[in-house]
């Protein structure tokens, strides 16, 4: 087996894992509210980038960082995990698993159009032009292809899910410019991203132990989310020879993740989701082209 056969393989394995998840969410939200998951999810993700940190003999060395570091986190913890999966996962209550998992991924979109202000960006007219296909996807699924009148499931959930990606690609900029081992940084993240959402509950909720079925639900989340499929991903990306030759596995996720929904979850999946999805992929797809 040659090294970008094996490098294909992790990829695919880890986006076999990441395809689960949106399916995880709404078994999970079906026994506790949102914060609690993310409470349990990034809890567990805490203690497996721990684990990971310890046995590579890295752990003490990724906490004896700077103060410059340490406000790095602080930033980066609140918009992901805090902030990003806090929007999400209220999304995934509101709307049904097919929408949020759909709009979720106009992420790279946002990405750009942040980059113009933040980083200086300049966007060229056939960019726009992406971005405008990938938009026209958001309307056709948001309004179920009803072009006569207006059909959305909850405007403030499609509201809500735009928001989650802004908060993503936030994240994504600012990472950019932190240096440090990404597993590291991300345990970092997750420290402060704990407090955050700890703190939250003991405002606005209080903590209960939900039933055995959400309960694995949400530490399967932590495990599968952050934990194993970031592992095989950062494996598959030093295994391949060109990140090209593997980033296009990622368009596979949202459909692989569509028919867990339909098995799983048992939700007949729209026409005008699987239009509007290709839409954004195909925006997204023609974008990183005009970039080239």
């Amino acid at each position: 087996m040659t090294q970008q056969t094996k490098a294909n393989l992790y990829a695919l394995l880890a986006i076999l894992c990441w395809s689960t998840v949106a399916t995880a969410f709404k078994i999970a939200l079906i026994g506790m509210d949102f914060f609690h998951l993310l409470l349990i999810s990034s809890g567990t993700a805490l203690i497996l980038l721990s684990s990971l940190l310890f046995f590579k003999k890295k752990l003490a060395k990724s906490i004896r960082v700077s103060k410059k570091y340490y406000l790095s986190s602080a930033i980066l913890g609140l918009l992901n995990p805090f902030l990003y999966y806090l929007v999400l996962l209220k999304v995934y209550e509101i709307l049904p698993a097919q929408f949020a998992l759909s709009l979720n991924y106009i992420w790279p979109i946002s990405l750009v159009l942040l980059s113009i202000p933040l980083l200086k960006q300049k966007i060229s007219i056939k960019s726009f032009l992406c971005i405008f296909i990938s938009f026209c996807g958001v309307i056709v699924i948001a309004n179920k292809a009803s072009f006569a009148s207006i059909e959305t499931p909850d405007p403030f959930g499609v509201l809500l899910a735009i928001g989650s990606s802004i908060f993503w690609a936030l994240y994504w900029i600012f990472n950019v410019r932190d240096n440090r081992e990404e597993v590291a940084k991300l345990f970092l993240n997750f420290i402060f991203g704990f407090f955050y959402i700890a703190i939250t509950i003991a405002l606005f909720s209080e903590f209960t132990i939900p039933e055995t079925k959400p309960l694995i639900a949400g530490i399967y989340i932590g495990i599968v989310e952050c934990g194993i499929s970031y592992v095989l991903w950062l494996k598959a990306m030093k295994l391949t020879s060109s990140t090209d030759k593997i980033s296009h596995f990622v368009f596979l996720s949202p459909f692989v993740s569509l028919l867990f929904i339909h098995l799983i979850l048992g939700e007949s999946i729209y026409l005008s989701t699987l239009v509007g999805l290709i839409l954004i992929i195909s925006g997204i797809g023609l974008q990183k082209l005009v970039q080239k």
